[in-house]
């Protein structure tokens, strides 16, 4: 019986930690706006409706590897923040790469350099860490305690 509540857990938590990597895939789409959100209700619901197609993408492209690292996570009783972060990382830099979304190419310039990092890798990494963090409080900190005699 405890398996089958971790399952249901575990469905809750990344259910959670996809729509929190949602928000902050919106929060890093419109940071640059952000000062211009004000109480207008169809700004509100960009923003939402950002956050909602972000969390769908997360949940859709991530999902292989996300089964693959909840299993060994699982497995190995891995309960540690930061492999939770880095596997939340992991997981949607794979994604994002397993997608097809190539980094743009920059033409160089006298006036700019080429970034190192393109701002959507960032916005990928940041919310695979947002993704990790939110999905070790609801369900990675009690990892593998389900095959555990009390």
């Amino acid at each position: 019986m405890s398996l089958i509540g971790r399952i249901f857990v575990i469905i809750f938590a990344v259910i959670l930690a996809s729509l929190a990597a949602g928000v902050a895939i919106a929060v890093g789409l419109l940071g640059p706006q952000w000062h211009s959100v004000s109480g207008d209700p169809v700004e509100r619901v960009f923003f939402w409706g950002t956050a909602f197609i972000g969390a769908t993408g997360t949940g859709a492209l991530g999902l292989l590897p996300m089964f693959i690292l909840i299993a060994l996570g699982e497995a190995f009783k891995v309960r540690s923040l930061a492999l939770n972060m880095l596997g939340g990382v992991a997981m949607l830099l794979l994604s994002y790469y397993g997608a097809g979304f190539a980094p743009p190419s920059y033409e160089e310039s006298i006036d700019h350099a080429p970034p190192i990092v393109s701002h959507d890798l960032q916005l990928a990494a940041a919310a695979g860490a947002v993704f990790g963090l939110v999905y070790w409080l609801l369900a990675g900190r009690n990892a593998g305690r389900w095959r555990e005699r009390v």
